[in-house]
Parts: structure tokens; sequence; C-alpha cells
């Protein structure tokens, strides 16, 4: 049996979509898995991408052999249920890592559609168990397990450090801009015993009348802010309510692993997440955070966290930031899936 995949030509390096996916094809070369594809690439000339990927595509399924397993990172557009027979054709099984869903935020397919296309699989690794009993609620029969968290590369490593500081400080990462994240100038009024350090782009100073509860950081590569994190917490938060995660992109994080939770784990810093969130009970049960129902409740919160809670935050997102950093959950899911597949053999 060998251990297969292929790479792919990415837009970039830098954004989470594909941190993620070429993170774990790195995860894959440390463990002796064998490229089948194209090497990886970032061409940016749409002809050239085509015929790259076309090619690859083409390549990767004649150079399957049987009894291999493939790993397949989805979404791949239209050649995924092409892969996959292929894959069966030469009696090779599919291994496939969800990195996103297009029945759910981006409105791409439909749910039957997307269960079918993803039923050609045979096993799925998803974000977590929330998505996990999502699949199997809509209709999805292959086996699953999940991550748990997205790992985070990098041979940066954070300072050791697990003092508070003094004001406190959330760190937040993402799009900064009015449309994607309002809850950010609808909480400025409100915020008192703590501060936000806001990396990104996009963020409409015009809109912000407390000018004393954001420093604004622009964009920091992330191997800089792992060497040189600021902050006290990191928050993982979407929409356009304090109230609630709300809209589109809200609800989303009932279902999927936001990746700025790995770069804030990576950083050593506790991670405040909405308690509905997906991944609120990893957060909690590993003990290097906490959660909130609404945005008004960080003031209190906060506050009230006396620095031998925090410490010992700290020191367990440390010892998460060093599996992450390892690829650990990445290698654990599919350690899982091949022995299961083994067993089926026959």
């Amino acid at each position: 049996m060998r251990r297969c995949y292929f790479s792919r030509n990415y837009k970039n390096f830098t954004s989470a979509g594909s941190k993620a996916k070429t993170d774990i094809e790195k995860t894959m070369s440390m463990n002796e898995f064998i490229n089948i594809g194209f090497e990886q690439s970032s061409r940016k000339n749409k002809i050239a991408v085509f015929f790259i990927v076309l090619g690859g595509i083409i390549k990767t399924t004649f150079s399957l052999r049987k009894g291999d397993i493939i790993v397949v990172q989805y979404p791949l557009k239209k050649y995924f249920t092409f892969i996959c027979r292929m894959a069966h054709l030469r009696k090779a099984k599919v291994v496939t890592v969800i990195h996103d869903l297009g029945s759910f935020r981006r409105k791409k397919l439909t749910i039957p559609k997307e269960i079918k296309r993803i039923g050609h699989s045979d096993f799925i690794i998803t974000h977590n168990q929330k998505m996990q009993d999502w699949l199997t609620a809509n209709g999805c029969q292959c086996p699953m397990n999940n991550l748990e968290i997205f790992d985070f590369l990098s041979d940066n490593t954070a300072p050791l450090n697990d003092c508070i500081g003094h004001p406190r400080t959330v760190s937040y990462a993402g799009a900064l801009n009015y449309r994607k994240n309002k809850f950010l100038y609808d909480l400025q009024d409100s915020i008192t015993s703590y501060r936000f350090d806001l990396y990104g782009g996009g963020f409409d100073e015009q809109n912000v009348s407390n000018k004393q509860a954001f420093n604004y950081k622009g964009f920091v590569h992330f191997e800089d802010l792992i060497k040189t994190p600021s902050g006290d917490f990191g928050l993982v938060w979407d929409g356009d309510s304090i109230d609630t995660c709300s809209g589109t992109f809200g609800e989303y994080l009932q279902y999927n692993n936001p990746h700025k939770t790995s770069l804030y784990i990576r950083c050593h810093l506790p991670v405040i997440i909405w308690k509905k969130a997906a991944l609120a009970d990893f957060i909690t049960s590993n003990k290097i955070g906490f959660t909130i129902d609404s945005l008004k409740e960080l003031n209190d919160k906060i506050s009230a966290i006396s620095d031998e809670e925090y410490s010992e935050m700290k020191t367990n997102a440390t010892r998460i930031s060093s599996l992450i950093k390892e690829g650990h959950y990445f290698m654990q899911a599919y350690l899982d899936a091949e022995e299961y597949l083994s067993s089926k053999v026959g």
C-alpha cells in the first residue's frame, strides 16, 4: 500500500485557505506520502493554470496503483468526482479532507448534490464533530472522522510569556471591513476594560469614534505574528451582530474550523470564541480559553480572569501549539482513516 496525494497550483501561499491546504501537503511529504501529481506551484496566468491543473489530474489518475490510498483535498471543483471514479477503477481508495462545503457559505451547490459528490469518497475527514453530524443528518453514508482543529505549520515559535497584560488586549485577525465584520464597529462604545489589536486589511477608521479601543496594526505576515505576537487573547467571532454570530459568515462558525483559531494558538494566545461555534468544545475541553454568548460579556469576563487562571490557559495553548506545529491533528485523523480502510480490505 502506498500513501499518495497530488499537489496543486495555488493563487498564493498566504491566505487561510491556501495555508491550510499547503500545510497538509507539507505534513504528508514529511510523513513519506508520495506526490503522484505535479510539483506545487503558484502560477497566475489562467491559461497556464488550466493546463497545469488538467495535466496534474491526468498524471495523478494514471499513477495510481491497486491498493493505494490517495488523499484528496476538497473542494476540487469539477475534477473531484473524476478522480474518485478513476481511483476506484484502478482499485485505489480515496480519503477526502474537507476544507469547505459549497452548500454552506457560498451556496454554490445544493445540499443533495454536495452529499452525492463527496459520497464518492471511501473515507471523509471533516473539520469537527458538528460538521460530521451535519453530513450524517443530511444523508452522507461514508465513514468519517474529524480533524478537531487545523494544524498550522511554521518553524517559528512564540516567546514564552504567561503574564496577562494591563490593560488587557484582545487580538483579532481577518478582513476588517464594515460589511464583513460590522460587529467591531458596533462594539466600540461598549469597550471599557480591554482594547483590540487588529490585524488585516480594510479597517474603516472613519467609522471609529472610540479611538482608544483599537490599535490597528495592518497586515502582518503570519510568520512575523508568531514570532512577535501581541495581546492576551485571540477572538473568534464573525458576522454583523455583537449579540450573536449571525449572517452567512457567522452561522458558518457552527460547523467550520476558522483557520485564525490555529494561528492564535500558534501565537500562544488563549482563545475567546462564540459558545455555539463548532470549536467551542475544543477550546473548553483543552482549557485554552473561554466561550461567550455575546460580545457584551467581554468586559466582565476578561476582568474576572485571575493571573493564575490566565497562566494555565497560556500553558495549555503552548502545549496545543506544539502539536499543530508538527501536523499532529491531520496525521491522527489520517491514520484512523487508514486503519479503517485496511480493516475492510478483502
